[in-house]
């Protein structure tokens, strides 16, 4: 793992961990060092639970992920932050893991799609916001754009069934919910 000078700390919501290739990139770019992505045993075990129940075909493919996970990003685990959990206040109660682990690790940011559940008037008081996964692999890719270029082509050339170009990958992130990441690295397309 190689690290940049001070990344953002942000805590992924499970949301973004649910699909492949967002989870694939976001933590690609942790691996990188261009952020500093925090989990809880909770948010986890969210994503894997809800995939399976979608997907029991995937089982094993989505065990042996978490267990990939749980040993290379050791150290972006945050724990003790159940205990501010009943102090705080979200719309969703089942939500408020999320924004204990924010507080409990100083995540500058939540990476989720679901803005709603994490209005401002609750994050303000902890000067922490939401981002989605591809406006926050936006204003990563923007501030660290060659090392970003790598990481992608890491993404890029570990799929092999079927093997992307250049252009076919920026298609396929489109496709899979990065329009934005895909619109920007286009213009790095040589890089990629």
């Amino acid at each position: 793992m190689s690290y940049v000078a001070n990344p953002f700390v942000v805590v992924l919501d499970a949301c973004v961990l649910y699909p492949f290739r967002i989870r694939d990139i976001l933590l690609t770019f942790a691996a990188e060092g261009l952020c500093r992505a925090r989990l809880t045993e909770d948010i986890v075990d969210e994503w894997t639970r809800n995939l399976i129940q979608n997907k029991p075909d995937l089982e094993k493919s989505v065990l042996s992920q978490k267990l990939a996970i749980e040993t290379h990003f050791e150290e972006a685990f945050v724990t003790g932050y159940r205990p501010l959990i009943e102090g705080l206040e979200l719309p969703d109660p089942d939500d408020r893991h999320v924004l204990a682990a924010a507080i409990k690790c100083s995540a500058q940011a939540i990476v989720t799609e679901n803005h709603k559940d994490f209005p401002s008037e609750y994050l303000d008081e902890f000067d922490i916001e939401t981002l989605s996964a591809d406006d926050f692999l936006v204003q990563t890719f923007e501030l660290f754009q060659p090392r970003a270029c790598l990481a992608l082509r890491s993404v890029r050339e570990r799929y092999g069934n079927p093997p992307f170009s250049r252009s076919e990958f920026l298609v396929d992130l489109t496709a899979n919910g990065l329009p934005k990441l895909a619109a920007v690295a286009r213009a790095h397309i040589e890089f990629l």
